[in-house]
């Protein structure tokens, strides 16, 4: 009984255009005849295409169900992989995420410790500025003494002067 194309690849369970590939590839004594535009495939052209393609008629039954369990079992070791490389993705993630964590952390104290400085030295800058001022002042003290006596002396003499000669010394 002669089979179409599409016939064929449903019972193989592959496309029309493999099967039209497979035909191409057959040589020309073994390539199936065309009524019309179509392809009619007898039992002997159902025979060159599975053989080239790798089936066999008489045992593909047992060894289409040997190829299921096959790949059920290869089905199953990738399913078991792509478990385990989605746990090592999951602890990677994890690690990342407390690696951001610690570097996040390691920058505020970073900065924590740099407003410590600056504070630090604004307070060293002060003490130093109040040291010095309560030195300068002791020495403003003993200055001004000296100035305001000798002032005293000179208040008369200073009256007379004009506002553009202050500073000036005589």
């Amino acid at each position: 009984m002669p089979k179409t194309i599409r016939e064929l690849a449903d019972e193989l369970g592959v496309s029309k255009q493999r099967i039209q590939q497979i035909i191409a590839k057959l040589s020309p004594s073994k390539t199936p005849n065309k009524e019309g535009n179509r392809y009619v495939l007898n039992a002997q052209d159902v025979k060159n295409i599975k053989a080239l393609m790798g089936f066999e008629n008489n045992k593909s039954s047992t060894s289409e169900s040997t190829n299921r369990l096959v790949d059920y079992d290869v089905y199953l070791d990738v399913i078991d992989s792509i478990k385990e490389k989605d746990e090592q993705i999951k602890s990677l993630l994890e690690v990342q995420k407390q690696t951001q964590n610690l570097l996040d952390q390691q920058q505020r104290l970073a900065l924590q410790d740099k407003k410590l400085l600056e504070e630090y030295k604004t307070e060293i800058n002060d003490l130093k500025s109040s040291n010095m001022l309560t030195q300068d002042s002791e020495k403003d003290d003993s200055i001004q003494t000296a100035v305001s006596v000798k002032n005293i002396k000179e208040l008369p003499q200073k009256q007379n002067k004009k506002w553009w000669h202050f500073g000036r010394r005589i």
